[in-house]
């Protein structure tokens, strides 16, 4: 179980989009780039992944929802096991970010629409098939579960719209459904309240977020991951309020160097930092944070490109022969 193992290092990589899962199945590479990107003890939560053929919105990001998708990812997740990584695989519905060019039959994309909803998992059957230990499921970005949390968007006039009670309703409910199909020890969830992704905003960020961490502590899942603002200087340490109210793992994230991701821990403001550029470009980065060594740069023109090589697994460690 997740939650019965022991982590060697408080940074974590990020879930990271990276556009190489041809036709929507996990590829070969990617045994190579989560492998390169395991250290024993090691949290890595997956890109983005699909839960159904409704969920996708952009080229080529993997899906797990048919049986072809399931057996791609075995060899990857085992790869990160075999170098005594743990692997968390993050679901997503991309919502009305989507267009009929991703649909099937060319239909319209789902969204906070005001029509019934029935929470669709496909956890017990194919993540935990897959192999993986636990899974991360994407509320924040503007993606569908934050098109319910957000005032800026929501216009339902159901139980899954208006007050802050009912906003919060849909990802509570995706939650208890999870956790009922696989145990909240395996459950983690992303949230974003202060960001206004893909227009995305709330009126009171601060509210939202407090008010989901304090109610997911009714499943007792294994974590809660809260991405930063961008404005830090404008609104420093804004997440501190839900570190405090959740009881369980806090993960931190966004735009973090390795002196900040220390002081925020050594705060108590975060139990781990998640990594996203910095590990995409350095796929030994927790070794280079442990030496501060220098860090490669990342290259922002390959990070959605298709190429299986350049700017995936090309990055050089810090020791040529690891």
């Amino acid at each position: 179980m997740a939650s019965q193992q022991v982590l060697a290092t408080r940074v974590v990589l990020a879930p990271l989009t990276r556009s190489r899962s041809y036709g929507n199945v996990p590829q070969p590479h990617a045994i190579l780039y989560y492998s390169q990107r395991t250290s024993k003890g090691g949290l890595l939560i997956s890109e983005a992944t699909g839960v159904s053929d409704t969920a996708q919105g952009y080229p080529d990001t993997p899906g797990i929802w048919t049986k072809e998708q399931v057996e791609a990812w075995k060899p990857i997740v085992n790869a990160v096991h075999a170098k005594g990584g743990i692997f968390i695989c993050q679901i997503w519905h991309v919502g009305r970010v989507s267009n009929s060019g991703f649909q099937p039959n060319g239909q319209a994309p789902v969204s906070s629409t005001d029509k019934p909803l029935t929470p669709q998992t496909c956890c017990k059957e194919r993540m935990m098939e897959a192999g993986f230990d636990g899974v991360e499921i994407h509320g924040a970005h503007g993606y569908l579960i934050e098109q319910f949390l957000k005032d800026q968007v929501n216009d339902r006039t159901d139980q899954y719209g208006g007050s802050l009670e009912n906003r919060c309703r849909f990802a509570l409910d995706i939650v208890e459904a999870v956790v009922n199909e696989i145990g909240a020890d395996k459950v983690g969830i992303r949230f974003s309240p202060f960001s206004d992704y893909m227009e995305s905003g709330d009126s009171n960020p601060k509210e939202l977020g407090l008010y989901l961490a304090n109610a997911l502590n009714n499943y007792e899942i294994l974590y809660c991951h809260m991405f930063e603002p961008r404005e830090k200087i404008e609104c420093p340490h804004s997440l501190v309020p839900m570190r405090k109210a959740f009881n369980g793992t806090f993960i931190d994230t966004g735009g973090f160097d390795r002196e900040e991701g220390n002081k925020a821990v050594a705060e108590g403001r975060a139990d781990l930092i998640a990594f996203g550029r910095w590990f995409l470009a350095n796929p030994d980065l927790p070794k280079r944070f442990e030496l501060n060594a220098p860090l490669n740069k990342y290259n922002r023109d390959t990070f959605y490109t298709s190429d299986p090589v350049l700017g995936y697994t090309d990055y050089p460690f810090l020791d040529s022969s690891a």
